[in-house]
């Protein structure tokens, strides 16, 4: 709580004492120039992001709302889709925007589906895109708000999507499908070459999320090591959304959005013709469009070239190279599937340490944690900024599972009740209910950040837990006692 709603002040404020306010403000967050959070954040050095910077600061105020008016930042727009289209080996007729992140450019991508749908299939009235069950949430989100039904596949045991699988969930009212290039939670690449197979011969469109791997894949690929065909390459794909703020090394934030041709590309425009103020078009979800990050993207780009970003791409795979070899070699822990990108994401083997509690102490060592479920998992997305402080990680890694192992105890404290309960309730409306009340403290009046602590206190965890604790205990008793049940009735 602020302790006092916040209001404009009577008179300015000194620059000075702005500018120290906001320095104080960033005092509090993670330090991802040291390393010390493995995403969110992607940094290529100091020289690096100043450049960006003043690339953001020269068009802070422009606006691509209006390209008539602002011909240069649209001339910027064009050249970072012709350079993406370049590096994604797409055809002369490829086309394309920049958006405001990745998640603009999948509702983009949904909506235009969608549409495209509408106009060649009018009597499809509940419309399905069929994806794996790794997908990126974007996808469910762009599904709820454009009346999209999605319907999610099981992966395989190597974690990547199942082609054969996905073609049994198509139907007539399949509008396309999506693949991953590499799917977030642990870095493979969908078979994209068998899902465009699969979308030829059904004669559907194919998007690719490579919002995560669109700018290393490449350059992965360039420096010796087999990356799983994924772009324009394979005939049948027909998008691809990318992220230009991520392995890009952009200023938030930018993404593009690729299509293979224009006449797939203008089922995203957007024409109203009737408003008083004149006629509005627009090719994204945003009205205006900024400047900066467009600006800093293409600046970003020119000013690493290729053999920069081959440099960036070095770094980051030989930090995920360590940190697996690190990871496996400590008892009781293991690395997810066989990643294609700089993702590197661990769990628990058989006797292995709570993995949530393991999170816990690596934060108490000052290290942002991004914690996964299904199956209960720890994610790294290596850049360039952490070969310096691998072994670091990796001491602090050896030391927080030695602990937990000592302490069976520690599963109980901290987030890790919270963590392990919510990843294995059955019911997921519990849970949905559960991080809505978390988001309401959040954005409450004069509220910052919710109190998250566990325990006897009034954190929103205590309170969580306390009331649906309970209910979820009820829903996971009656899990396991259906599934000891039916295992016992398969039984010879």
């Amino acid at each position: 709580m602020t302790g006092r709603r916040a209001s404009i002040p009577e008179r300015p404020v000194a620059s000075e004492q702005i500018v120290a306010s906001l320095e104080t403000a960033r005092a509090s967050d993670v330090d991802w120039r040291g390393g010390r959070v493995f995403s969110l954040v992607y940094h290529a050095g100091d020289a690096h992001e100043e450049l960006i910077k003043r690339a953001h600061a020269i068009y802070a105020s422009g606006n691509l709302l209006n390209p008539m008016a602002f011909r240069g930042l649209r001339r910027l727009e064009a050249e970072v889709v012709e350079m993406a289209a370049s590096l994604f080996s797409g055809p002369d007729s490829t086309v394309g925007a920049v958006t405001s992140g990745g998640t603009e450019s999948i509702l983009v991508a949904v909506a235009a589906l969608r549409d495209r749908a509408r106009r060649e299939r009018p009597w499809i009235r509940s419309p399905e895109l069929v994806a794996a069950r790794t997908v990126h949430p974007a996808f469910d989100k762009a599904a709820h708000y454009f009346g999209v039904k999605l319907r999610k596949v099981e992966v395989g045991d190597d974690l990547r999507a199942d082609a054969r699988a996905m073609g049994r969930r198509i139907g007539m009212s399949t509008i396309g499908l999506v693949g991953s290039a590499p799917q977030y939670a642990h870095g493979v690449v969908d078979p994209i070459s068998e899902l465009g197979e699969l979308a030829a011969r059904h004669r559907l469109p194919l998007h690719v999320d490579a919002c995560l791997g669109g700018f290393v894949l490449p350059w992965i690929e360039r420096l010796g090591r087999r990356v799983p065909p994924w772009d324009f390459r394979v005939p049948a794909v027909t998008s691809i959304s990318a992220d230009l703020h991520k392995f890009g090394y952009g200023g938030k934030g930018a993404s593009v959005l690729l299509w293979r041709s224009m006449e797939l590309m203008r089922n995203q425009f957007f024409v109203a013709t009737d408003f008083p103020g004149g006629i509005y078009a627009s090719p994204t979800l945003l009205g205006t469009r900024p400047g900066g990050p467009i600006a800093a993207a293409w600046a970003a780009l020119r000013g690493l070239g290729a053999e920069g970003y081959l440099e960036l791409t070095r770094a980051a795979l030989s930090a995920a190279d360590t940190l697996r070899a690190g990871i496996t070699a400590i008892p009781g822990l293991t690395v997810l599937g066989e990643p294609d990108s700089t993702i590197v994401a661990y769990a628990a083997g058989a006797g292995g340490p709570d993995i949530y509690a393991l999170a816990d102490r690596l934060e108490a060592r000052g290290w942002a944690v991004d914690r996964q479920q299904r199956p209960a998992s720890v994610h790294l997305t290596c850049t360039a900024n952490h070969l310096a402080i691998v072994e670091d990680y990796l001491a602090d890694l050896r030391a927080a599972a030695a602990e937990v192992a000592g302490d069976p105890s520690l599963a109980q404290g901290g987030s890790a009740p919270m963590y392990g309960m919510m990843a294995r309730v059955p019911v997921r409306g519990l849970v949905r209910s559960s991080v809505r009340k978390v988001l309401e403290s959040m954005y409450a009046p004069g509220a910052i950040l919710p109190d998250l602590s566990d325990g006897t206190g009034d954190g929103v965890v205590g309170h969580l837990l306390e009331r649906h604790g309970p209910r979820i205990a009820r829903a996971l008793d009656t899990a396991e006692r259906l599934r000891a049940r039916l295992t016992r009735g398969r039984r010879p």
